[in-house]
C-alpha cells in the first residue's frame, strides 16, 4: 500500500536523468512535502520553510542527503552562530528539528528511499542529527534577556508621542498624517488586546465584534483573531479577545479610525482593517519598521519591541487582578505556564501584594505608609 510521499509516487521509473542526483533530491523534497501535506500542515507557514531549510543545508554541505554526515550539521550550526547575523538558539533548534525530521522520513522503509539510493548510488542516507550535535530545548523561554514589558511611564511616553505626531502632521497638512494616525491606532490596539504582530496586521473589518454585555462599545467590544500562532504546523488558530474596561480608551480610537481615518483612502470593497496608502494590507515587517522609528523618536530603549506590548498586556492584566485562566485565553496560550513567562509584575505591585498579605496574616498594625516600613 502506497503512502503519501513514497519514492515511486514522485520518482518516475525508467527515466534517464541528466543529473540523477539532483533529480532524486528534488523527488525527495517533493515526497516529504506531500507527506506533510497529508498531515494537514500549513504549506506557507510550515512545509515551504522546512523544504527551504533542507535545500539550504544541502547547498552548505555540498552533497546530497545520502552523503551527509554529522560533521556537516556541526559545521552548519557553527556558521549559523557566527557573523553579524547570528541566529537565535530557538531558530537553530528549529533548523535541527527540520533536518532530523527529513532524515527520519528518508529512513522510514515505508517510503522506499533507502532502496532507491542503494540501487542508484550504492549509498544510503543516515540520521545526521543526534543528541550531541543538536540544540536541546532546556528552558521555556529563550528570548533575549533584555526583552521586557513596558513600564506604565514608558507606555505613556510612547502613546503621547504617537498622538502628538499625528496632531503636528495633521496641522501642517503633511501627507504623513494618515500613516501616523494608522500607526498610532495599530500600536494602541496591539497593546489593548495583547495581539501578536501577525494577528494585528491580519485583522479585517469583520473581525471587530460587539460584546452583548457592553452595548455602548458598539462593534468594538472584541476582536476575532483568525491568524493566531499555529501549533505543530497546523493551520492558524482562532480566538476572540474581549476588550477590558481598563483599556476602553482604545474603543474611541478604533471608532475614529474606522469611521473617519480609513475612509480617506476610498477603500471600496477592501476588508483589511489596516491599509497602506496604496490600499494594501500593512505587512508585519513594515509594522516592525514603523514601530522601531516611533520608539527611537520617542526616546525609548532599544530593547522594547512591538511584541513587548503583548508582554505588557499580560503583566498589566495580572496586576489589575484578572484570573490567570482569563489572561491565558485572552492571549491564546495553550498553557498557563506560557502566560507566566510573559508576566513581569512591577515592584509597586509586588510591594502592595506583600502589604496585603502581611495585613491579612499579622493584622493592620504590621505595616504603615506606602513604603511598608516596619514598626
Amino acid at each position: 500500500m502506497s503512502v503519501p510521499g513514497s519514492a515511486h509516487l514522485v520518482l518516475a521509473s525508467g527515466v534517464v536523468h541528466l543529473d540523477e542526483a539532483s533529480a532524486v533530491f528534488e523527488a525527495m523534497l517533493s515526497g516529504w512535502g506531500r507527506q506533510q501535506a497529508s498531515r494537514l500542515l500549513a504549506a506557507e507557514a510550515t512545509i515551504e520553510p522546512r523544504l527551504a531549510l533542507v535545500r539550504r543545508f544541502a547547498e552548505f554541505a555540498g552533497a546530497p542527503p545520502w552523503d551527509w554526515t554529522a560533521g556537516d550539521v556541526e559545521d552548519f550550526t557553527a556558521a549559523l552562530m557566527s557573523g553579524p547575523e547570528r541566529k537565535a538558539p530557538s531558530t537553530i533548534r528549529g533548523y535541527h528539528m527540520s533536518l532530523r525530521m527529513f532524515c527520519d522520513y528518508l529512513l522510514d522503509s515505508r517510503y522506499g528511499w533507502i532502496a532507491q539510493c542503494e540501487d542508484r548510488f550504492g549509498r544510503i542516507p543516515s540520521q545526521v542529527c543526534h543528541d550531541y550535535n543538536t540544540a536541546a530545548h532546556l528552558v521555556d523561554y529563550e528570548g533575549k534577556p533584555a526583552r521586557r514589558p513596558f513600564t506604565y511611564d514608558e507606555l505613556e511616553t510612547l502613546f503621547d508621542f504617537l498622538d502628538d505626531r499625528v496632531d503636528v502632521l495633521a496641522r501642517s497638512r503633511n501627507k504623513g498624517a494618515f500613516a501616523a494616525l494608522r500607526d498610532a491606532q495599530m500600536i494602541k490596539t496591539a497593546y489593548a488586546f495583547g495581539l501578536r504582530r501577525r494577528e494585528l496586521c491580519y485583522l479585517d473589518l469583520a473581525d471587530l465584534r460587539p460584546n452583548s454585555r457592553m452595548p455602548a462599545w458598539g462593534t468594538f467590544g472584541a476582536v476575532h483573531v483568525r491568524y493566531a500562532k499555529s501549533r505543530r504546523g497546523s493551520s492558524p488558530r482562532r480566538r476572540t479577545v474581549l476588550a477590558v474596561p481598563e483599556f476602553d480608551w482604545v474603543i474611541d480610537g478604533l471608532r475614529q479610525w474606522v469611521d473617519h481615518g480609513r475612509p480617506l483612502l476610498s477603500p471600496g470593497n477592501r476588508q483589511e482593517l489596516w491599509l497602506t496608502e496604496r490600499r494594501r494590507r500593512v505587512a508585519t515587517k513594515t509594522m516592525d519598521r514603523r514601530f522601531a522609528v516611533a520608539r527611537v523618536q520617542a526616546g525609548l530603549p532599544a530593547e522594547l519591541t512591538l511584541h513587548c506590548l503583548r508582554h505588557s498586556y499580560v503583566t498589566h492584566l495580572i496586576e489589575f487582578g484578572y484570573p490567570e485562566r482569563f489572561v491565558t485565553e485572552q492571549v491564546g496560550h495553550s498553557y498557563a505556564s506560557t502566560t507566566a513567562i510573559y508576566t513581569s509584575v512591577s515592584d509597586d505591585f509586588k510591594t502592595k501584594t506583600l502589604q496585603a498579605a502581611l495585613r491579612r496574616v499579622y493584622g493592620s498594625s504590621t505595616t504603615t505608609g506606602e513604603g511598608g516600613d516596619e514598626h
